[in-house]
């Protein structure tokens, strides 16, 4: 198997991070960022994502720059940066654009250029193969060609790593497809899908997180007429899941980068097609409302003005990624009701929240005041492993427990404190 490939990825997240470090086991891999401090911090051996662990970074035999032009003449340029959307919900292809115009100088004949970034299909050939064309000076199709490997990767998920997954690639000719075959191949042991074409592949991944959303928002959906027949929504799931083929997905907030953005990507590009994508964005409407719908819920419960503690700020438990988070609906939603909100987050990061959110994260509930209610918005290990009494002597006599993620459902919480639970 070949392995003289030269690879270049550009863009080191919670993509093209951990994919650089597989790569650079088997072939000479250079991993270029925008952003120089992150280059300096993965240099040091951190990783603020929580991805991949300082000993494993520190061993990786693997070069990090900030400076395009160390990476001209590379053979293979894999592309992993953000592709998120923007105030109308269309698709923002500013960093994919961003990226195609850096690495364009740095093409040569019979590179590669393969997509990541989760776009609609047409991305990688109508808008990305004309910016590499224009800013290299040579032709696509001819002199450098082009492919296409959704990225996979759950943030905080040990188990689905990019080494372990079924990879989809798909490439302009058979042989760039072959090429990809082995290179991906040699670092998932071989667990390579061939897409029919680029366009294929590019749809596969936009489908994976709408359906996702989709099913989601349907239990959403029922959750709400559960409370509303004051049954609970999780005593229904565990019933239904007996079934062979019941899907289990849960209730809750969904957002960030993926799941709460894709499904735009998917719309944006039917309906220039002429098609009204109905169920796509009624299962984006009903997961975007429901911050709000946890809010009425609470104010049903607390009258008037009232001392809250939201817990949790990132899009997801375990990982401190705020970008596109929905626990930010909740906490804006109750501050413009009048109440007096507190936010605690272990591991996000304090200067990002209030950067992006405005949002002051206490440094720690040692020395919290009580509040009238405590709402559980993101299942970090640290609340789901919290004993009654962490939880009970946050609240004043009579507070309210807010779970919206399920997880204290299993502690016996002492009379006096109120429940409601998503």
């Amino acid at each position: 198997m070949d392995s003289s490939a030269r690879i270049a990825v550009v863009g080191l997240g919670y993509v093209g991070l951990p994919l650089s470090v597989a790569l650079a086991r088997h072939y000479e891999v250079i991993g270029f960022d925008i952003n120089p401090d992150r280059v300096r911090e993965l240099g040091d051996g951190v990783d603020r994502t929580g991805e991949i662990e300082r000993k494993t970074l520190l061993r990786a035999d693997l070069s990090l720059t900030a400076i395009s032009e160390e990476m001209s003449g590379f053979d293979i340029f894999i592309v992993t940066v953000p592709t998120p959307i923007d105030s109308s919900n269309e698709p923002n292809l500013g960093p994919l654009e961003a990226a195609c115009k850096t690495i364009a100088p740095c093409l040569t004949k019979g590179a590669i250029v393969v997509l990541e970034s989760t776009v609609y299909p047409g991305v990688t050939e109508e808008v990305c193969g004309p910016l590499l064309a224009k800013g290299s000076g040579l032709s696509c199709g001819e002199d450098f060609f082009l492919g296409y490997s959704p990225e996979r990767i759950n943030p905080g998920d040990s188990e689905h790593t990019v080494d372990r997954i079924t990879k989809v690639i798909a490439g302009q000719t058979p042989e760039v497809c072959e090429r990809l075959k082995q290179i991906y191949g040699r670092i998932n042991s071989g667990r390579v899908f061939l897409a029919r074409d680029i366009k294929t592949a590019e749809a596969a991944k936009v489908i994976e997180n709408s359906q996702r959303d989709i099913n989601i928002a349907f239990i959403n959906e029922v959750a709400m007429i559960c409370h509303k027949m004051d049954i609970s929504i999780h005593d229904v799931l565990d019933a239904a899941r007996t079934k062979w083929n019941f899907m289990p997905f849960k209730p809750g907030l969904v957002g960030g980068h993926c799941i709460g953005v894709d499904p735009f990507y998917l719309a944006y590009r039917a309906e220039k097609l002429g098609h009204d994508p109905q169920v796509i964005l009624a299962g984006r409407r009903t997961n975007d409302g429901m911050g709000e719908y946890v809010v009425s819920q609470i104010e049903e419960l607390i009258r008037g003005s009232s001392q809250i503690l939201v817990l949790g700020l990132a899009f997801k438990e375990n990982v401190p990624d705020l970008r596109n988070t929905k626990a930010v609906d909740l906490i804006r939603g109750l501050s413009e009701r009048g109440h007096s909100v507190d936010v605690h987050d272990p591991i996000a990061d304090p200067v990002e929240a209030k950067n992006l959110y405005g949002i002051d994260l206490l440094p720690s509930l040692n020395s919290c005041r009580k509040y009238d209610c405590v709402v559980g918005a993101v299942s970090h290990e640290t609340y789901r492993s919290f004993r009654i009494a962490e939880l009970v002597d946050l609240l004043v006599s009579g507070g309210l427990v807010a779970d919206v993620q399920a997880m204290w459902c299993g502690l016996d919480l002492p009379s006096g404190v109120r429940r409601w639970q998503l």
